[in-house]
C-alpha cells in the first residue's frame, strides 16, 4: 500500500479507503440479532482483507444504516492504534440532536473515540448555517474533540463548488470529503482551496458515482485500454498529488483487487494516462462536435436560477456521457434521481419544458438556441422510473 500525508492531520493515509456503505445488512438501524451471520461474516472478511493489503482507514456514517453497529462487532478486536476510523453525522437544526447522533455512532462502533468526524452533507446554505452558526454543530464537534472523543474534524459535501469553497475558507476543518473524478472535475477549485489550507482530501465514490465503473459499457472499456475504466479513473485521480485517498465502497473482500493494480502504475502515470485521455476527449468531439465539447458548460444558469429548478448542467452532462461513452445506465440512474434527491442531488428533470421559458436564464450561453431542444431529447433518452436515495439522511 502507498500512503500520503492527510493534510494538517499528519495522518499517513492509505491511498485507498475502506468505505462502509455497501457491505451492511440494511439502510436502517436494526438489532444485531437480526443481522444474518453470513452478512456479518462478509463484512468482517472485507475489513480483514482491507487491513491485510494496508488499507487501515475504515469510513462509515450514521446514515449508513447498520454499518456502524456491524463494524462495532469487529473493530474492538483489532489493534486500535493501527486504525483510522471515520464516521459522519449530518448537521441538525438543533445541535443537541447532532451530539445525540454522534454519541449513538460512537456507541455502535464500540469505540472510545473516532479519528475523523465529518459533518456530513454541507451541501447548501442551510446546512452551512446549521454547522457554522454560534453554538452550532461545529461547536459541538469541537467540544467532542476537547473531550477526546474525536481527533480531527472535517466535512463531507455533495454541494456546488462555491459552497464547498466557502466552507473550506472558514479554515475550521482539517479535511474534506468531496466528489471529483474523470467524468466530473467540477470541484477542482475546491481541491485547490483545500490544498492552500493544508486539508486532507478524500474522494467520495469514484467508482460508483464516478460512473458505475464496476460494470462499465463495452465502449468505455475499449476507450480506456490498456487499463480497465476503474483502474484508469483511480490512476487519473491519484496522479494528482493534491488527492490523498479514494473511497472503495467494498461490498466483499475481493472488491479491493482491481483497485490494487494502480499501486504498480502510479510512478508511470505521466506516460500511461495521456493516450487514454486523448481518446476519451476526442470521442466527445467526434460525437458532439468540437464547439459543443469545449463550450457546452459555459455560462449555464444554476438550478436555482432556472425556471422550474431544472438542473440544466447535470442534464447536459449526463446526456454527453450517455451519447459519447454509452454510459446510458449510469446516466439514467442519476437523471431519475433529479426531483427526489433533495440537497444531496438537487434540481429537477426537463420533463415540463412546454410550461417553461428558458430564454432569459440561457441568454449568456453560447448554445442558448439549441439547449431547450437538447434538454427535450435528453428527457426522452433518460427518463424512467424515479430513483430513491439509498439513505434518507
Amino acid at each position: 500500500m502507498l500512503y500520503r500525508r492527510f493534510g494538517r492531520t499528519e495522518l499517513q493515509m492509505p491511498i485507498f479507503s475502506c468505505g462502509g456503505m455497501r457491505y451492511q445488512f440494511k439502510w436502517q438501524d436494526v438489532p444485531q440479532a437480526e443481522v444474518p451471520s453470513d452478512n456479518q461474516a462478509n463484512l468482517e472478511a472485507t475489513i480483514h482483507r482491507a487491513l491485510a493489503v494496508g488499507i487501515n482507514h475504515i469510513e462509515t456514517a450514521r446514515g449508513y444504516g447498520s454499518s456502524e453497529m456491524q463494524l462495532g462487532q469487529v473493530l474492538p478486536t483489532l489493534p486500535r492504534e493501527k486504525l483510522i476510523v471515520q464516521t459522519k453525522v449530518t448537521p441538525k437544526a438543533n445541535p443537541k440532536d447532532f451530539e445525540y447522533e454522534f454519541e449513538k455512532s460512537l456507541g455502535y462502533l464500540n469505540l472510545d473515540y473516532v479519528d475523523l468526524l465529518s459533518i456530513h452533507g454541507i451541501n447548501h446554505r442551510e446546512t452551512f448555517e446549521q454547522t457554522m452558526s454560534a453554538g452550532g454543530c461545529l461547536d459541538v464537534a469541537q467540544k467532542l474533540q476537547a473531550q477526546g472523543k474525536v481527533r480531527f474534524i472535517g466535512f463531507s459535501t455533495h454541494g456546488a463548488c462555491d459552497i464547498i469553497i466557502n466552507t473550506i475558507e472558514t479554515n475550521q476543518f482539517d479535511y474534506v470529503n468531496l466528489h471529483w473524478y474523470y467524468i466530473n472535475q467540477n470541484n477542482w477549485r475546491a481541491i485547490e482551496a483545500a490544498t492552500r489550507h493544508d486539508m486532507g482530501v478524500f474522494i467520495i465514490s469514484p467508482s460508483d458515482k464516478g460512473g458505475k465503473l464496476y460494470s462499465p459499457p463495452p465502449k468505455l472499456v475499449e476507450l480506456c485500454k490498456p487499463l480497465s475504466p476503474m483502474v484508469f479513473n483511480d490512476l487519473f485521480c491519484l496522479s494528482h498529488s493534491q488527492v490523498h485517498t479514494l473511497s472503495i465502497g467494498a461490498a466483499k473482500a475481493s472488491d479491493f483487487d482491481e483497485h490494487l493494480q494502480v499501486l504498480d502504475l502510479l510512478n508511470n502515470a505521466d506516460e500511461i494516462l495521456p493516450p487514454i485521455l486523448t481518446k476519451l476527449e476526442q470521442e466527445l468531439i467526434n460525437l458532439c462536435g468540437e464547439d459543443w465539447a469545449k463550450t457546452w458548460h459555459v455560462n449555464l444558469p444554476t438550478y436555482e436560477q432556472t425556471p422550474g429548478n431544472i438542473n440544466i448542467h447535470v442534464i447536459l452532462w449526463l446526456r454527453n456521457l450517455a451519447l459519447t461513452y454509452d454510459m446510458l445506465d449510469y446516466a439514467k440512474m442519476r437523471y431519475n434521481l433529479l426531483g427526489n434527491g433533495s440537497h444531496w442531488f438537487p434540481g429537477n428533470k426537463s420533463d415540463r419544458l412546454q410550461e417553461i421559458d428558458l430564454r432569459q436564464c440561457l441568454s449568456q450561453s453560447p448554445h442558448a438556441d439549441k439547449i431547450p431542444q437538447i434538454l427535450a431529447e435528453a428527457h426522452q433518452l433518460l427518463a424512467g422510473e424515479t430513483v430513491q436515495r439509498l439513505s434518507s439522511s
